[in-house]
C-alpha cells in the first residue's frame, strides 16, 4: 500500500482533526441547544472550508519541500478534487437528513446533537472503510473495474431515482430498530434513552442518530470508490474525505431551508458518479488528468445548482372547485 503519509503526517492529520472538533464541541455546548442560524451555520461552512483549504495548501507546500514541484501540485490537485467530490456528494447526505428529521419531528434544539454524534461515528466508519479499499487495490488492481461499474450502475440509478419523493416506511434497518428495540413514542430532551438495564427505553433520538449513521455508510460506499478515482494514496483519500465530512454539521443547516431550490443537483450528482465510473473503468486505457477531472465535476455541479436556480422546482396549484 504506497502512501506519502508518513508518521508526521498522520500526527499532523490527527491534531489538526481534533482540535477542531474539540473547539467545535466547546462553541457548541457554550451556546447550548438552540436553533442555528442561516448565519451562524453560514460562518461555520466558510470556516471548515477555509480549514481545508489551509490543509490543502499546507500538503502541497510540505510535498513540494519534500518531493519536488510537480509532486506537490499533484498532491494539491487530488486532495482539492477528492474534497470538492466529497463535498457534492455529501448534499445527497443532507436531502435524506432532512428527511429523517421530518419524518421523526426531531425539535429543532436537538438537531445539532444528532448531527455532531453522527458525524463522530461517520469519521470512524469512513476510516475503516476506506483503509479496507486501500488494502483491497494493493493487492488486487481489478477492484478498481468492480469500483467503476459501482458507481456508474448507481449514478445511473440515481438519475432514475431523481425527482421522485423519498420514503423511510420500507427501510429495513428502520423497521428491525422499531420491532426489536423498546423505545419511547417521545423526547426527553437530549436524552438517548430513560431508565437502566432491562427498563431501559430509547429516545427517537437514539433512532435518529443510528439511522444517521447508517445513511452516512450507505452514501460512503457510493463516494469513497469515486475518490478512489483520482488517488489511491489512503492518506490523500482520508484527508479529504474527513475535511468534507467535517462540514456537514454546518451545510445541513445552510441547505435544510434550500432543499427544493436545488431540485434538479440530484442529477448532476448522479452524473458526477457516472463520469467517474467511466474514468475508472477506462483507467488502463487512458488516465484522464486530474485538472480535467477537477474542472468536468465542478462544471457538472454548477450547471446543476445554476439551472435549478434558472428554472425552479413547479410546484403544484390547487384547482377552484
Amino acid at each position: 500500500m504506497q502512501t506519502m503519509g508518513t508518521p508526521f503526517l498522520w500526527l499532523a492529520f490527527s491534531g489538526v482533526v481534533i482540535a477542531a472538533l474539540l473547539a467545535d464541541l466547546v462553541l457548541m455546548r457554550h451556546g447550548g441547544p438552540h436553533k442555528v442560524s442561516f448565519k451562524e451555520a453560514a460562518w461555520w461552512s466558510v470556516g471548515w472550508v477555509a480549514l481545508a483549504m489551509a490543509f490543502n495548501g499546507w500538503l502541497w507546500w510540505y510535498a513540494s519541500q519534500r518531493l519536488g514541484p510537480a509532486a506537490g501540485n499533484a498532491v494539491g490537485m487530488e486532495f482539492l478534487t477528492g474534497y470538492l467530490v466529497e463535498k457534492a456528494l455529501a448534499v445527497d447526505n443532507i436531502f435524506v437528513f432532512l428527511m429523517l428529521f421530518s419524518y421523526f419531528a426531531v425539535p429543532e434544539l436537538q438537531r445539532q446533537r444528532a448531527l455532531v454524534i453522527g458525524i463522530l461515528g461517520a469519521i470512524v466508519l469512513r476510516a475503516v472503510l476506506i483503509f479496507a479499499g486501500a488494502l483491497l487495490l494493493s493487492k488486487f488492481h481489478w477492484v478498481l473495474y468492480l469500483f467503476g461499474a459501482f458507481l456508474l450502475f448507481t449514478g445511473i440509478k440515481m438519475w432514475r431515482a431523481a425527482g421522485q419523493e423519498p420514503s423511510l416506511d420500507d427501510n429495513p434497518v428502520l423497521r428491525w430498530m422499531t420491532a426489536h428495540v423498546p423505545f419511547l413514542r417521545r423526547y426527553h430532551g437530549s436524552a438517548l434513552w430513560i431508565g437502566q438495564g432491562r427498563r431501559r427505553k430509547y429516545t427517537p433520538l437514539f433512532i435518529v442518530i443510528i439511522m444517521l449513521g447508517v445513511t452516512d455508510v450507505i452514501f460512503a460506499v457510493d463516494s469513497i470508490p469515486a475518490i478512489f478515482a483520482i488517488t489511491t494514496d489512503p492518506f490523500i483519500v482520508l484527508t479529504s474525505n474527513v475535511f468534507a465530512v467535517l462540514g456537514l454539521r454546518a451545510m445541513f443547516f445552510l441547505l435544510q431551508g434550500m432543499a427544493d431550490r436545488f431540485h434538479l443537483l440530484p442529477y448532476g450528482l448522479a452524473l458526477v458518479l457516472v463520469f467517474i465510473g467511466i474514468k475508472m473503468l477506462l483507467i488502463d486505457l487512458y488516465k484522464l488528468p486530474i485538472l480535467l477531472s477537477l474542472g468536468t465535476v465542478a462544471l457538472i455541479i454548477g450547471s446543476a445548482i445554476a439551472l435549478s436556480l434558472l428554472r425552479p422546482k413547479q410546484t403544484a396549484t390547487p384547482t377552484a372547485p
